[in-house]
């Protein structure tokens, strides 16, 4: 059991996790390479291959604390010093262990069922909540390869070509009610598609749980191994680019033009494009 002092933060951090969870920062980008393909007569294909990574199967994502009640040191009041315990002082600890014990029961039901509903009923603290998540992903479309690693991370590869007559955004999760987007395209009524990464960009996906994890290793806690993002983004058309935000513009291709974007802990904005569907 930790002591009642270094109980408290870890309490701290899982209620912290939760509104980040509920906030729909789930997923953080590792190493990928991610293309997109956008043709001026409205289709469109989006790849993905690479590392996913999930907070809730993490390592900080199910802590659990002793069963066993360890007593702490007493001291003398009048002089500060280290004492043997009384038998009082023991029942005293015990019965505080066991009220603190009683209400982190509680607390983590009531936390495992903010989560469930936040992952599709999947109970992310069980030992099968991995496999069950791949598995609903392995049967939507475009999910070609979904390999669990541990400790939160996926190593997946996507493919999905569709009509650009829709909104579309990447990655989704079957029964999830929110998760935050790698990419978003969105087509406006004058056949302008609007393309933007959030997911890679700076301070999206893991940052915040990067800071968080910071946060438990100044409270003595060992914090989560969070990926950083490393990969490239490539947007390639045969429309017309209005505009972009790449360091370099367009460049030639053998299908037009190209957009090329660097992702890493270093990148200065999220990739964004506009483009204009129809004849050049």
């Amino acid at each position: 059991m930790l002591p009642m002092s270094t109980a408290k933060p870890a309490a701290g951090m899982i209620i912290a996790i939760i509104s980040l969870l509920l906030g729909a920062c789930l997923f953080s980008p590792g190493k990928f390479a991610s293309t997109l393909d956008i043709r001026r007569e409205g289709t469109f294909t989006y790849s993905y291959t690479g590392e996913i990574y999930l907070l809730a199967l993490s390592e900080l994502g199910r802590r659990d604390g002793s069963s066993t009640f360890n007593p702490s040191p007493c001291t003398n009041p009048e002089t500060g010093e280290e004492k043997r315990c009384t038998s009082a002082e023991l029942a005293q600890q015990k019965a505080d262990w066991e009220s603190e014990r009683n209400a982190t029961a509680a607390r983590r039901k009531r936390e495992t069922e903010q989560m469930k509903a936040v992952f599709g009923g999947i109970d992310m603290s069980s030992p099968r909540a991995a496999e069950e998540l791949a598995t609903r992903l392995r049967r939507q479309a475009g999910w070609r390869r979904v390999d669990y690693k541990g400790d939160g991370l996926f190593d997946v590869e996507f493919s999905l070509t569709g009509r650009l007559d829709h909104d579309f955004a990447f990655p989704t999760v079957e029964q999830f009610p929110m998760a935050n987007a790698f990419i978003q395209l969105s087509r406006r009524k004058d056949g302008v598609i609007r393309v933007d990464a959030p997911g890679f960009g700076p301070g999206a996906g893991g940052e915040p749980l990067r800071s968080l994890s910071k946060g438990a290793m100044m409270d003595g806690e060992k914090g989560p191994e969070l990926p950083l993002p490393d990969g490239r983004f490539t947007l390639t058309t045969d429309a017309a680019i209005l505009a972009n935000n790449t360091d370099e513009g367009p460049q030639a291709a053998p299908a037009g033009q190209r957009l090329d974007w660097g992702v890493s802990v270093r990148s200065s904005a999220a990739p964004m494009a506009l483009v204009r569907l129809g004849a050049r």
